[in-house]
């Protein structure tokens, strides 16, 4: 049976409906008009917070926020805005038992702005803007074998895409196979990464720039036989972002893309990236480990925040395991940095 949109779930992911690696190829992206639809929302959120048995709760004092009894795909304009306003304040906030299938989740992805089509990654033939997440039983025995190297990377912190010059904005992801146990997801704030750095050092790293490149993962995929869509990009970023709805600054520097800071020495650049790397992943006051459900929707701010799947359920779990997901990712704005005051100091 083919995968349709309605039909796309654990359905498609049993063979031969396997995720396909298609080589179609695509234009340089050029840049579009993004306008951030929270901000347009109710400061107070009354149209989503209202909903008749919804709950919100907080995970931890500076990130995440868990919510139940809401549909995403029910959701009015306003309650839309209303939601970007919330993931953009609280950074990732999870949505459970949802019901929308993919097409709603696109249409969705599409109110918050362009639709962006990954390069490398598998996606069901004939809908390229879903970024297909993909372990079966069979694939998590390879990389439990791999994973038996002790130099192989058993996390990645990342940013997704910040090598294109409008990286996303509020991305979408729904889990719908979970392992038995563990494979959840970490989502670290950078917001208060850069405020918990002294404010001497955070005026060393402000009007810093750093170069984000596509180049690795590109050759990554070409190495596996996979598709490149486009001709990688690198693309300069700043080093702090300000986000254009709360007014804050957000580090903007991730070990995934992140390649070299603009105007240093290498040996300067690395010793500025690695401390940063290091800040972020050590930073357990301002991280969420998130224990996925099934049909569970995560919604995070690429802007402002990094992330990293673990892995334990390939390392440690028993017998062969599956955990599938797809994304939704919509494009944000240019990065940019306010060098005038933030909305923390003000």
């Amino acid at each position: 049976m083919a995968a349709t949109l309605e039909t796309f779930g654990s359905e498609f992911y049993g063979k031969p409906n396997y995720p396909a690696h298609p080589h179609q190829k695509y234009a340089p992206l050029q840049d579009y008009e993004y306008v951030d639809v929270a901000l347009h929302a109710d400061k107070e959120k009354e149209s989503l917070l209202s909903i008749p048995g919804a709950q919100f709760t907080d995970l931890e004092p500076t990130i995440g926020t868990e919510v139940s009894g809401v549909q995403l795909n029910t959701l009015n304009e306003q309650q839309r805005r209303d939601l970007a306003l919330l993931v953009a304040e609280r950074g990732v906030v999870f949505l459970k038992a949802q019901h929308a299938n993919a097409n709603e989740l696109l249409d969705l992805g599409r109110f918050f702005g362009r639709l962006h089509i990954h390069p490398t990654s598998p996606q069901p033939e004939g809908f390229p803007e879903l970024h297909v997440v993909y372990n079966d039983p069979e694939s998590t025995l390879k990389a439990r074998e791999a994973f038996k190297d002790p130099r192989a990377p058993k996390y990645g912190w990342h940013s997704d895409v910040t090598y294109e010059r409008q990286p996303p904005s509020y991305t979408l992801f729904k889990v719908d196979v979970v392992p038995k146990v563990g494979g959840s997801t970490l989502w670290a704030s950078q917001v208060k990464a850069y405020e918990t750095l002294t404010p001497k050092f955070q005026k060393i790293i402000e009007g810093l720039t750093a170069v984000h490149s596509a180049v690795e993962q590109a050759e990554n995929s070409r190495k596996r036989g996979g598709p490149v869509r486009r001709e990688p990009v690198q693309t300069e970023h700043p080093v702090v972002r300000t986000h254009p709805v709360t007014g804050k600054r957000a580090l903007f520097v991730n070990p995934g893309f992140t390649r070299y800071i603009v105007g240093l020495k290498p040996a300067e650049s690395d010793a500025i990236l690695q401390f940063l790397y290091a800040h972020i992943k050590e930073g357990i006051d301002f991280q969420v480990r998130y224990k996925w459900e099934a049909n569970t929707v995560a919604i995070w701010d690429n802007r402002q925040t990094v992330h990293s799947a673990n892995y334990d359920y390939v390392l440690f779990g028993e017998g062969p395991q599956h955990r599938n997901a797809y994304r939704v990712t919509p494009q944000g704005e240019r990065p940019y940095f306010d060098g005038s005051k933030s909305a923390s100091e003000e």
